[in-house]
């Protein structure tokens, strides 16, 4: 402690030796640590948004496949997404490929219609026309393949199988043959069903047509013996496999999509026996 009887000039003096600049210290390290808080919650709130932004967009694609798989069905029943029959005397208003009018390849109606269909299927390179193809034998996964192993099993790459210009059409887009984006129903709203903008954007599907011997247990979905199996009981006996595949909307650097879903069924439009 300072006596007061010390002179103001030593006073002052001294003061200003005790003085170390510990306030200034305790300010810095409080700033410090308030400005790697607010860095922290900035990535925190980045990485957050780039989670539920990934996931958004793998939803809508997801949908989209789902989409693509419904209107693949309505394709091999012969049906318009507006709910009427091909056959219905307004088709005509439509567009040549709604329906697989003109000289678009046409799902089997009748049994004389399968081996024509087949055989001209295989003749194509990649065994595919309009949507149709023959079953593959090799790998199923054709969207993970970088390179043709074995053509002759049918494997082959994704953009072999999504080429759709004027004169040569494999794959199939949304609503191409069941009228779906004709109408009031040009602007789905999931936007990428209506993106054809390039071969790797919006959807596609491919339908395989696999017959089956009607005579044998292949007639039957359910397979074992008893009672209560499920016939199929469908003319031509043929059954489906539907392969369903949609592209996100988010790109990388490159402007080539991040996310993108594939789903496959198994379709057997069962018939009421007359």
């Amino acid at each position: 402690m300072i006596h007061p009887s010390f002179p103001a000039r030593l006073r002052a003096q001294s003061l200003h030796h005790g003085q170390r600049g510990v306030a200034l210290f305790i300010v810095i390290v409080f700033v410090m640590l308030s400005m790697l808080l607010a860095l922290w919650a900035s990535r925190t709130s980045m990485f957050n948004e780039l989670v539920v932004g990934n996931d958004a967009d793998y939803q809508r694609a997801f949908e989209a496949t789902q989409a693509l798989l419904q209107d693949a069905e309505l394709d091999i029943r012969g049906e318009r997404a507006d709910g009427f029959a091909c056959d219905s005397d307004d088709v005509s208003a439509l567009p040549d490929e709604v329906c697989r009018r003109g000289s678009v390849t046409k799902i089997p109606l009748e049994a004389q219609e399968l081996s024509p269909l087949l055989a001209f299927l295989n003749q194509q390179s990649v065994h595919c026309r309009h949507g149709l193809c023959t079953r593959r034998t090799g790998r199923q996964d054709f969207w993970n393949n970088t390179t043709v192993t074995n053509a002759a099993a049918g494997e082959f790459t994704l953009a072999s199988l999504t080429v759709n210009t004027p004169t040569d059409r494999v794959g199939a887009r949304y609503g191409q043959y069941t009228g779906a984006l004709t109408g009031s129903s040009a602007s789905p709203a999931n936007p990428i069903l209506a993106d054809t903008s390039a071969d790797n954007r919006g959807g596609w599907y491919w339908i395989e047509v696999l017959p089956y011997d009607e005579s044998s247990k292949s007639s039957n979905l359910i397979q074992g013996s008893g009672t209560g199996l499920l016939p199929l009981n469908l003319t031509p006996s043929v059954v489906y496999r539907i392969t369903a595949l949609a592209y996100g909307r988010k790109t990388n650097a490159a402007g080539n999509p991040v996310t993108t879903v594939v789903l496959q069924e198994t379709y057997a439009p069962t018939r009421r026996k007359d």
